[in-house]
Formats: C-alpha cells, structure tokens, sequence
C-alpha cells in the first residue's frame, strides 16, 4: 500500500533529522536518511492527489431511480408474481373422464371384418368384451353383428380411426363423462374413515368394561364396511376412467346377386319328403292316442255306466203313475 504526504508533514521531516544527528548509530542516520528521501518527492503533489487517487479506488455510487419508475418497477414485479402465486396455489389436474364411443359401419363381410376388428384390438392392448352375429333367413336384409370393446383411454381415437378403416361410417358418437369430483369425495371419505378405525382401535386397546368393548367392536366392523364399499366405488371409478368402451355395430351389404331357385325336381323330391315326414308323425302320433285311450278305459267305462245309470233314473222318475179303477161293490 502507497502512503503519500501532504506539505503539512515538513515541520515533522526537521525534527527527525535533528534528532538523527544526535543519535550516535550511523546505521540508523543512514536509514532514517533513506526514509526521508523517499517519503520527500511526494511532498510536491497536490493536495488533493490522495482524495483523487481514494475516490478513483472507491466504486461509483448509481444515481438515485425516479419516484415513479420505482412504483412501476414494483407494480411489473407484482403483476408477474401474480400469475406464479396463483398457479402454485391452484395446480392443474386433468380431469378424470369416463368416454364410451358408438361406431357403425357398412361392410363388405362380417366374417372378415370380425377377424380385422380381433387383430385390431389386440394390436391396441384391449379387450372384446361381447360379440353378437345375427343371421336374417331372407338374404334381402342385411346381416348385422355388434361387438363391444374395451381399450385403455389414451388408445381410444387410435382405434376408432383404424376400426373406421373396415368400411363406410354410419354413425360415429362420443361420449364423456367427468367424474373427478366423485373421486376426490371419495378419496376424502376414505381418508377420514381410515382415521377414524385408527381411533376407534386404539380405544379398543384401554382397559374398559366389555360393553364398552363391544360397542366399539361393533362401530369399527360398520367403519370397515363402509372402507370397502367406498373403496370398491374408487377401484371402479379408475377403471372405467382408464378404459373407455365402444359399441361397434357391423352391417354387411346386400349382395345385388341373389342366390339361384332350386330345380323344379329338388322341389318336389323336398316336397315329397316333407309330406311323409307328416304323414309318420301323424301315424305316431294316433297310435299314441290309442295307447293312452287303452289305458285310462276303465275310468271311462266307469264314467259310461254312471251317466247311463242317471238318465235312466231321471226317465223313471218323469213317467206319471197310472191309477186302477176300482170295482163296484
């Protein structure tokens, strides 16, 4: 660190020299020779060179801000903590939904379209929950099948689009149904019935009477019970938010080729048989009848005699009865 002296330091100087002539060690008068020497040629600089060279090493002060750019600084600092606030107190969650889609195509076969829609869905990771054909027997009306599927949610519009590829779009619908406010309820009920069997076990716990006992048994099987029903309402609630459900309906075209009438001959040799097919069931069927007319013949026997028996006596009884004439005395 440099030292420099003003001229105030001269009278100072004089009198280490008077004292350095009377010492007797000429070491110290060479000494003290050279620290004056070097400490006089600064005597020479301006007064205020130490000031310069203090104010030069020491940082520049910033000029005071405005009043007003102040506040609007303040006010920009607010306005962009704001948002930040409020995002941080109210997070976005994704809602929870339930989507179930309806589709109905137009395809060339059912056969073939069911065997595209089976590998489609197993490319897609889901499920074929029910399937249905229905043949019509007049080949006029168009055979229709319906399929219901289960696909995880994220994968439901990648298989809508690749089922929509089978054929011509009848109708395509989509609906959702948002049930987070279900979910955080019963996650809140479950919580608070989970705290409460923590309380009621360790009141079990305590020494007390066994009708104390018992009661709290008794609450705590009712809280349990209610932990299961709301537990099972929330594993089914996720499940049907993780995998939503289509409806697909399948037509097949009516061919404009109708198929050829049988032969006149295959006709009547069918005809034919049909007719004695009849008539063998109508002989069977009157052979059975005497059998069972055979074996209940003496209970009509019985019911024979008994109605021949009443008209006869009602005949009896409605012929008048003939007086005698008498003879004269």
């Amino acid at each position: 660190m440099k030292i420099y002296l003003t001229t105030n330091s001269l009278p100072q100087v004089k009198r280490n020299l008077n004292l350095a002539k009377k010492s007797t060690t000429p070491f110290a008068m060479v000494a003290f020779l050279t620290l004056s020497s070097t400490a006089l040629p600064s005597c020479g600089a301006p007064p205020n060179s130490l000031e310069n060279r203090v104010a030069g090493s020491a940082p520049q002060a910033s000029p005071a801000p405005a009043p007003g750019s102040i506040r609007g600084e303040a006010a920009d600092s607010k306005m962009a903590a704001a948002p930040k606030q409020a995002s941080s107190e109210t997070p976005a969650t994704r809602p929870q939904l339930i989507k179930k889609a309806a589709l109905s195509l137009v395809v060339k076969s059912i056969d073939s379209s069911t065997k595209s829609v089976t590998n489609i869905v197993e490319k897609q990771q889901g499920d074929i929950l029910a399937f249905q054909n229905e043949k019509p027997p007049d080949p006029s009306i168009r055979q229709t099948a319906t399929v219901e599927i289960r696909v995880p949610q994220e994968r439901l519009e990648t298989t809508l689009n690749a089922l929509a590829k089978l054929g011509t779009v009848q109708n395509r619908a989509l609906t959702a149904e948002d049930v987070t406010t279900q979910l955080v309820d019963n996650e809140a009920r479950l919580r608070n019935l989970r705290k409460s069997e923590e309380m009621v076990l360790k009141i079990m716990e305590r020494s007390g009477s066994v009708g104390d006992v018992l009661k709290a048994a008794q609450e705590l099987s009712n809280i349990r019970e209610s932990i299961e029903r709301i537990d099972a309402q929330l594993k089914s609630l996720r499940n049907q938010v993780a995998y939503s459900t289509i409806s697909l309906t399948l037509e097949a075209a009516v061919s404009s080729q109708q198929t050829p009438e049988p032969a006149l001959g295959l006709r009547m040799q069918e005809t034919w048989g049909k007719a004695t097919h009849s008539v063998g069931e109508l002989t069977l069927g009157l052979f059975d009848l005497g059998i069972w007319l055979l074996a209940y013949s003496p209970y009509f026997l019985i019911l024979g005699a008994g109605v021949y028996g009443f008209k006869r006596f009602k005949k009896q009884q409605s012929v008048p009865k003939t007086q005698e004439p008498k003879l004269p005395d």
